[in-house]
């Protein structure tokens, strides 16, 4: 039985694997960067061990540095949480020629879905719908050409290794083919090592809708329902949701044995994600299976109360899975923002620093998945998000409204973050009633653009600064009166009270 897991990523999910260890009674190690030597899951962990330079090429990519740091701990498994080498067939295979258990799927499940090419023949054999598209690779612009000519426009070109929205280009005229073609290979070259590209039909303003499911060694397959991720910016998740408020029960039924179908035909262990395109005639097509735990795992684990980290330790640790698919129900909606250190007015752009004040919100179902804390710095290495926020209601409306008040109480000041932009979401129309698909963001821009929050995190921080000069001069002052910093404090009121009474500013103790 595993009873000391070397946790190979960093963050908010090094910190959430480990704290399902820790419950579990098992010891963890964290591997950091240079950049990450004051990073929570550092301190959390049993045991600590840097593995190389700021870049992740350089460490957290390093498969050697991993695997000599859980020889050296006597690690007996590796939870490569998600990114990095989470969906590295190679490094999954390193682990078992090692005899480190790899928490995660079998090497050849992640080589097979990892190439997307393959994962489509693989699915289409299995009686999986997949989206209209080629089998094979495109070998040059003249093919594409025909091919879409015989697809009909509009069409994707897309990398067969490709993620995260690299390598993907759409064509709704032919003249763009060109371009686009040598564009995808390019970006699929550089972000992938793999140029290999191929097209598919263009499903117009589809709804993402992904299903996650979990496998044993023995056969045993079940699904945990539906997580709707159609709010996207650049191919890239901003708010989940589960139960999707779109998809019927007759086709959540369907869908969630497809998904099931396809992890088997593909001989699956551990937990994964079968992800699907649902057109406005609720027609779906499998798009990707993600061969690991997914950023928005928690909305699944608090509508089907499954902590989905132990049970991945369960399955890797050769039990049957503990629960059979008629033990499983939706109680509840849940919505999970990803809050990131981002600049939502000028573009995105991350925004690191040096975070002074953090006020997590709080209440009856409220998650906060975080690895920050007041006086941490924000590295300019990784990726932007700081936390994952998360809430649990009886139903849509009730997470809706907890959604927007846990918005209001999160603060985050010294850097900018996308909570702001967040709040706006949840004031559209069309979100609120459920009525969005994968461009949403772009449908509503103008809405977004005009939306009025009451915004104070600036007000926050001017507030915070104002306190510290204010605490200052009160001790500068008294000290004169006292002549002595030892004398017995007569103080009637503090100038920060007096000025706080005269201000206009709110109340933010």
């Amino acid at each position: 039985m595993i009873s000391k897991i070397l946790v190979a990523n960093r963050g908010e999910i090094a910190m959430r694997v480990m704290r399902s260890c820790k419950e579990m009674g098992i010891k963890t190690v964290a591997v950091y960067s240079e950049a990450d030597r004051t990073s929570r899951h550092v301190f959390f962990a049993d045991e600590a061990v840097c593995i190389g330079p700021a870049q992740s090429t350089e460490s957290y990519l390093k498969v050697d540095n991993i695997i000599e740091a859980a020889k050296k701990f006597k690690a007996d498994a590796i939870h490569p949480g998600y990114g990095f080498l989470s969906e590295n067939a190679d490094f999954a295979e390193r682990c078992e020629k090692e005899g480190i258990i790899f928490i995660g799927a079998p090497y050849k499940a992640i080589r097979a879905m990892g190439d997307k090419i393959s994962a489509r023949k693989l699915m289409i054999s299995a009686g999986v719908p997949v989206v209209p598209g080629t089998e094979q690779p495109l070998q040059s612009y003249e093919e594409a050409l025909s091919t879409a000519k015989e697809i009909g426009l509009p069409v994707m070109i897309k990398a067969s290794a490709g993620g995260g929205g690299k390598g993907i280009r759409i064509i709704r005229e032919l003249d763009e083919l060109k371009n686009a073609y040598e564009s995808a290979i390019s970006e699929a070259t550089a972000s992938f090592a793999n140029g290999i590209i191929y097209m598919e039909k263009l499903i117009e303003q589809p709804h993402h809708i992904e299903f996650q499911v979990l496998a044993d060694k023995h056969g045993n397959a079940v699904h945990l329902y539906e997580r709707e991720c159609s709010i996207q910016r650049k191919h890239q998740k901003v708010i989940e949701e589960t139960p999707s408020p779109y998809i019927t029960d007759k086709i959540r039924h369907e869908m969630g044995e497809i998904a099931v179908r396809a992890a088997k035909a593909v001989a699956y262990e551990g937990a994964g994600t079968i992800e699907f395109l649902v057109d406005k005639d609720m027609n779906y097509y499998f798009l990707e299976m993600n061969t690991r735990l997914q950023v928005e795992h928690p909305i699944t684990e608090e509508v089907l109360g499954v902590d989905l980290v132990k049970e991945q330790i369960n399955v890797a640790n050769g039990n049957p899975l503990r629960f059979k698919q008629e033990d499983l129900s939706q109680r509840g909606h849940a919505i999970e923002c990803r809050i990131c250190a981002e600049d939502a007015e000028n573009g995105f752009v991350p925004t690191p620093g040096i975070i002074k004040l953090i006020t997590e919100p709080q209440g009856i179902g409220v998650r906060v998945d975080s690895f920050c804390y007041e006086g941490y710095e924000i590295p300019i290495y990784y990726d932007a998000m700081l936390s994952k926020l998360v809430v649990w209601a009886a139903n849509r409306t009730y997470a809706i409204e907890r959604m927007r008040r846990v918005l209001f109480e999160y603060k985050i000041t010294g850097t900018k973050t996308n909570i702001s932009y967040l709040r706006k979401i949840l004031e559209v129309p069309d979100f609120v009633n459920g009525h969005y698909t994968t461009s949403f963001l772009e449908d509503n821009k103008k809405f977004l653009e005009n939306v009025t929050i009451d915004d104070e995190s600036e007000d926050l921080q001017t507030a915070e600064d104002i306190a510290a000069i204010a605490a200052y001069f009160d001790y500068m002052i008294n000290e004169e009166r006292s002549g002595s910093s030892t004398s017995t404090d007569n103080r009637p009121i503090s100038r920060w009270r007096e000025f706080g009474k005269r201000s206009s500013m709110r109340n933010y103790d």
